[in-house]
């Protein structure tokens, strides 16, 4: 019955159900399983996006923490800083293969969502704040996912950039924006990899529901993009059923005990709901279960131990070292050390809600730091502080004592777990007042200090200016603690890079004067300038730029060229490894376009390669732009448009530490927006077809002293925004119908092709 099942067509499956049976197929059998309908076996989805978090005990309720051991990878935070679409497809692949083992047909993630602000309690499991960081990771995720058979849940699908009020909140967002930022991400995981399935979010989006927003879930996801797959509700995310399944929400979970099924079976009776839109979606959720079931595997398993390598290893690429005065480290294998915080004893290494996993091991940083010391001995211990903060200063008192006799300290400090989860948002980004304390007496007692970072979000660092070596650890998964080590000793090399900006402080934010909103609405005020664009934009102080990242080595930019074509842009660099140890560099490239006529970032990541070399050794990088990912989003046209000019490009180690810049012309798109009334006089004199003509009209109508009179430079930017249509309101011999007649013509003129 499966082979035969598997091999009909969807729409041959749905043809032999009632409206009943295909109602019930469009809602879950429980809290993580698809009802079993006729010849349609049920298929489980649960929770990732960083590990399988797979219940143990039965499936009717959330189950946070009762779920089967599986490999715990680095969360999305330490994921991005990679900047390395080869490994997080190798990650993708180990997580496929360990859902396979637990039968387990949708795992619920990647999560895209854009970090519009580090107060965002679930930035821990997103990406990076640029779009085009979120989309090529995110692509990759879901390639080596799917490559095993098991689907992926594209979420959180969209506007989704905050949890307060997260169930009922309105993300009001321009248009620009919405399709520049907050959806391009998603649009280039879809248009490369088709999830199987894409999830909608909680929130409403200019005042609508996600999970029954047309214009989201049908004209933009699948008429715009091609999306070919299965939406999916976010657990609990319908508002009404009937109105969610005809914008374009197939499947929702989880289950509603039949409540949901017979809304749409009344609808469809009663004639408000067309029965071939529940045929289209019964269609799609039968789609998937085949691929599910033609996936399985009975004798499917994995290698733990190899799983738990390649979390080392992931978590060893997304430290990021973002201070190392005078090369304190990697540190000598002899020295003492006093090793400070309890975070190096117990650590945190990943965020709480539903994205929790059961690891199958976890390292420790100390036990991780002393193995792999010369002597573990020389190697002393000291909380510091406890993890809730109940510390007295004796804790304090007796990690000073210990950095005051070793060769070097290294503090271990962070946000503590109650401070970061799903559910709500982070009230500050400052350490606990306690850890910042120690870290000030620590560095007086000891000017050889290492801090280690162990946070989900962004964190306020008042002591980088004194402290000499800082490593940004995020939350690394269950390897974490010998991924830190490796990199402490110089047995990895650090390549990490920051995929979002540290700031000096909250107040100086894009989102600052915008997050959360209030009454059930927040406004994106800050338009495209999300990030690193806002930063650059306002020339605004960061303590960590966006792309930055240190290396134990150092690397040299030469002969930077770039040419551009039909199809886009081709930059090359020649990077040379110019210190002592072999590294990785993460070239990046960014584009802006000076004299746009639109407002713009001054520049923006378009690339990104990753080399690795030896010592001494030089390569030429390659990164091709292709022509789209130079568009805006053009309002007047509502479409995506390449406008035409001299384009500044750089390439360099972070959006401010840029080694070589230049320049490309680019031919632009056609864009004719149709000139009407409403037409301003400025955009007339613009046009290169209106201009001329609009200029001859007037100075017959008006005269040719009137129209020299009005071509001077203060009355002309005076009347630059008035639009042409009212020009007859003000008795200068010019009349509607002659107006009219001139519009048409120079529309007329500016549709012949060479005119």
């Amino acid at each position: 019955m499966t082979a035969e099942f598997t091999t009909r067509s969807a729409a041959d499956v749905v043809a032999g159900l009632s409206i009943e049976q295909k109602a019930a197929l469009t809602s879950g059998e429980n809290f993580w399983e698809t009802k079993a309908v006729g010849d349609v076996p049920s298929i489980m989805l649960t929770d990732g996006p960083h590990g399988v978090r797979k219940q143990t005990t039965g499936a009717d309720h959330l189950g946070i923490g009762d779920s089967v051991p599986a490999t715990c990878f680095p969360p999305a935070v330490a994921l991005g800083a990679t900047f390395d679409p080869q490994l997080l497809e190798r990650v993708g692949i180990a997580l496929g293969e360990e859902a396979r083992a637990e039968n387990v047909g949708v795992l619920l993630g990647p999560g895209i969502n854009i970090k519009r602000s580090p107060l965002c309690g679930r930035n821990f499991e997103y990406l990076s704040e640029d779009p085009f960081v979120s989309g090529e990771l995110g692509a990759a995720l879901v390639r080596g996912l799917q490559s095993q058979g098991v689907g992926a849940s594209l979420k959180h699908f969209a506007a989704n950039n905050q949890e307060h009020d997260r169930l009922r909140v309105s993300s009001d967002v321009d248009e620009r924006p919405l399709r520049e930022i907050y959806l391009r991400g998603f649009e280039r995981v879809v248009t490369a990899e088709q999830p199987w399935t894409v999830m909608c979010s909680y929130n409403r989006i200019n005042g609508v529901y996600a999970s029954e927003n047309h214009w989201l879930l049908t004209e933009v996801l699948r008429d715009d993009w091609g999306f070919e797959g299965l939406v999916v509700s976010d657990w609990g995310a319908v508002n009404v059923r009937t109105h969610g399944l005809a914008a374009g929400l197939d499947l929702e979970m989880p289950a509603t005990g039949g409540r949901s099924d017979a809304e749409i079976v009344a609808a469809v009776h009663a004639g408000d709901l067309d029965e071939a839109v529940l045929d289209v979606a019964a269609e799609r959720i039968v789609s998937i279960v085949q691929k599910a079931v033609a996936n399985a595997r009975d004798d499917a398993s994995y290698d733990s131990s190899a799983h738990h390598a390649l979390a080392r290893e992931v978590a060893g690429r997304g430290i990021v070292l973002l201070k190392n005065d005078n090369d304190l480290l990697p540190l000598p294998s002899a020295a003492s050390l006093a090793v400070i915080g309890e975070f190096a004893r117990t650590p945190r290494y990943q965020g709480a809600g539903s994205s929790l996993i059961n690891p199958t091991q976890v390292d420790d940083a100390l036990s991780s730091i002393r193995a792999r010391h010369d002597n573990p001995d020389a190697v002393t211990f000291a909380p510091g502080f406890t993890l809730d903060g109940s510390e007295g200063a004796g804790l304090a008192d007796e990690a000073v004592a210990a950095a005051a006799v070793a060769d070097v300290a290294v503090i271990f400090a962070g946000l503590p777990a109650a401070e970061e989860s799903e559910g709500f948002d982070r009230e500050h980004i400052d350490l606990p007042a306690a850890q910042l304390e120690l870290i000030d007496r620590v560095v007086a007692a000891n000017s050889n200090t290492v801090v280690v970072l162990s946070n989900g979000g962004v964190v306020r660092l008042p002591f980088a200016p004194a402290v000499p070596a800082i490593l940004e650890g995020w939350l690394l998964g269950q390897a974490g603690g010998s991924a830190t080590a490796d990199v402490l000793f110089g047995d990895v090399n650090p390549s990490g890079r920051l995929a979002e900006t540290i700031p000096v402080r909250m107040q100086d934010t894009p989102a600052y004067l915008d997050f959360p909103g209030e009454r059930g609405h927040v406004r994106y005020g800050e338009g495209i300038f999300v990030g690193y664009r806002w930063y650059d934009a306002r020339e605004t102080d960061v303590a960590f730029p966006f792309g930055h990242g240190l290396s134990y080595t150092t690397f040299a930019y030469a002969d930077f060229a770039v040419t551009a074509d039909a199809a886009g842009l081709t930059a090359r660099v020649r990077v040379t490894n110019s210190g002592e140890r072999a590294g990785r560099e993460v070239v990046q490239l960014y584009i802006g376009l000076p004299e746009s006529t639109v407002q713009r970032a001054p520049r923006e990541l378009k690339g990104f390669a990753a080399v690795d070399l030896a010592a001494g050794e030089s390569r030429e990088v390659e990164i091709v732009v292709p022509r789209e990912d130079l568009a805006y989003w053009d309002v007047r046209a509502h479409r995506f448009v390449v406008e035409g000019g001299e384009y500044a490009v750089s390439v360099g180690a972070s959006s401010r530490d840029l080694r070589s810049n230049a320049t490309a012309a680019v031919e632009g798109d056609e864009v004719l927006v149709p000139l009407n009334g409403e037409s301003s006089i400025g955009e007339l004199s613009a046009d290169p077809v209106a201009g001329p003509m609009i200029q001859q009209a007037m100075s017959e109508l008006m005269g040719t002293e009137a129209a020299a009179i009005a071509s001077q430079d203060s009355i002309h930017k005076m009347m630059a925004s008035f639009p042409i249509g009212r020009v007859a309101n003000f008795g200068v011999g010019v009349d509607p119908e002659s107006v009219q007649q001139l519009l048409d013509a120079a529309n007329a003129q500016r549709q012949t092709p060479n005119a």
